[in-house]
């Protein structure tokens, strides 16, 4: 049940000059009422941003390939963070001196269709932004109407020889208004804004998993290559063993199964280099995939992965709050729910409406713009919902509970964001010392290898034990370079984990 509350005043009708209707002076102060109506507070609870108690400290950052800060000053403690201070700046791949990792980024900028669709949905969200924002002005209506009318001449209390014929010309503009005073407008607006920021840390946020997608791809593509060319090696070395192995065999200090043992060894090896070949495949389409190339001439030529790791810079672990895309998104949405929750509050108050209009009726074109064909008409109505069997409640108590999810959303995606970057920062120090370790066995198995073949070609052992050489060499080769592999897919992971460059500074205004 609606009760309503109508004021109209209007007419076609002349007012005496100087009269009450031309007094503009009580038509002013109403209105200025309003405006300072208009201005107050908007219902619902003010919003703020949720806490959340950062670590002091990351751990496991003894790798060399991580910039730390330096250690809290004695007697005092980290100023507020600078969301750009220790940092990596703008196109964070350029960290690598890679010009073919270079080209491949910037395509994606231009080509990738995922970051696209990220691009058209924040451009989206902008412009409901602007369409929220015009429900605080007025709506104008304006037009001219010209008929030519019959109407019957044996209607109730028709008048004998009345006309029956005639004409209307009407111009004439309307106007309607909803004073936001309650807030329910400014509340909308609110939530439509912080969505659209969201929109916008979520589209950085694909833009940055994308360019770390192409890296981390790009890197363990070359990390393929790279054991292309170790296998590539191997093979020319198992064949010349191979032909040692037949010679020695026709001069009668071989067997049989020392030649059946190399030859089997190489086909082995012949084989695993196809199956990289396979691997790689896969990695170049992946690439050209997020590179939008035509994959069907599409190609990168082969090159080891010989660079050097660069260094990251870490910051403190108050920044990352400030750095990841995925936290700033969580957080404005959860700046949206908190205003859902004034707008279901605003429907407990009344609704009140102005509106009103004026112009120009005539039954002749010659008198139509005249004063005594003016009309207008002033309104305003007031509606007070007074039943609803509990639904505005409901809606209220809906609307809090979704923004204590969203508070729970963001505070669950800091705390994953640390974990990653703590899992990053693990990885790469594990496997700094990982890889110390496989040097030396890489150097030992090298070492058995020479002793074995030397051996070997001076008849004093079996082909078995340069087999038995061979195979220790060459896995502690191939996890050498697997290690290596791995360590730069941590470094870009550490990267994405760390923001890329992005902080809140670059959220729309």
């Amino acid at each position: 049940m609606r009760p309503s509350l109508q004021v109209l005043r209007g007419g076609a009708q002349k007012t005496a000059p100087g009269g009450p209707a031309h007094n503009p002076v009580p038509r002013l102060a109403a209105l200025g009422v309003l405006f300072l109506l208009t201005g107050c507070r908007p219902v619902g609870p003010n919003y703020s941003r949720p806490s959340y108690q950062t670590p002091a400290l990351y751990k496991d950052t003894g790798a060399s390939s991580v910039i730390v800060p330096p250690p809290n000053p004695v007697g005092g403690g980290w100023t507020k963070a600078n969301p750009s201070d220790g940092m990596l700046k703008g196109k964070w791949w350029k960290i690598y001196n890679d010009p073919q990792l270079d080209r491949l980024e910037a395509r994606i900028d231009a080509t990738n269709v995922q970051l696209r669709q990220a691009v058209e949905t924040y451009l989206a969200a902008r412009d409901q932004v602007k369409a929220v924002r015009a429900n605080l002005y007025p709506i104008l209506f304006a037009g001219p109407s010209i008929s030519r009318n019959h109407i019957s001449a044996n209607r109730p209390l028709a008048s004998t020889g009345g006309t029956t014929n005639y004409n209307d010309f009407v111009l004439d503009g309307q106007a309607s208004w909803e004073p936001d005073f309650w807030g329910q407008v400014r509340r909308s607006i609110q939530a439509a804004h912080a969505s659209a920021q969201a929109s916008a840390a979520e589209m950085a946020n694909v833009d940055l998993s994308l360019h770390a997608e192409m890296a981390a791809d790009y890197f363990q593509m070359r990390g393929l290559d790279s054991q292309q060319q170790l296998l590539t090696r191997t093979v020319a070395d198992l064949r010349g063993l191979l032909n040692l192995t037949e010679r020695r065999l026709q001069g009668g200090v071989a067997t049989e199964e020392d030649v059946a043992l190399a030859r089997t060894q190489l086909e082995t090896v012949r084989a695993q280099l196809v199956d990289v070949g396979v691997a790689r495949a896969q990695f170049e389409n992946a690439i050209g995939t997020l590179g939008n190339y035509d994959l069907s001439t599409f190609h990168i030529p082969p090159s080891p992965l010989n660079l050097p790791l660069p260094r990251i810079p870490l910051g403190v672990p108050s920044q990352l709050l400030e750095r990841r895309p995925d936290i700033a998104a969580a957080e404005r949405l959860t700046d949206a729910a908190n205003a859902q929750i004034g707008i279901a509050i605003s429907a407990f108050y009344p609704t009140i409406t102005l509106g009103g209009a004026g112009g120009f009726e005539s039954a002749h074109p010659g008198t139509w713009i005249q004063g005594p064909s003016s009309l207008w008409s002033l309104g305003a109505q007031a509606t007070q919902l007074l039943f609803d069997a509990g639904q505005r409640h409901a809606f209220t108590s809906e609307a809090r509970h979704a923004y204590l999810a969203q508070v729970a959303a963001y505070r669950n995606t800091v705390f994953q964001a640390f974990d990653d970057v703590q899992n990053q920062l693990s990885t790469l120090q594990i496997l700094q010392q990982e890889a110390g370790v496989e040097r030396q066995a890489v150097a030992a198995a090298q070492n058995s290898f020479n002793i074995s073949k030397l051996r070997y070609e001076g008849g004093v052992t079996s082909y078995l034990e340069v087999l038995t050489a061979e195979t220790a060499l060459l896995q502690n080769q191939s996890t050498a370079i697997s290690i290596e592999t791995r360590r730069f897919a941590a470094s870009v992971g550490l990267v994405r984990a760390l923001g890329g460059g992005w902080d809140v500074t670059q959220l729309p205004k």
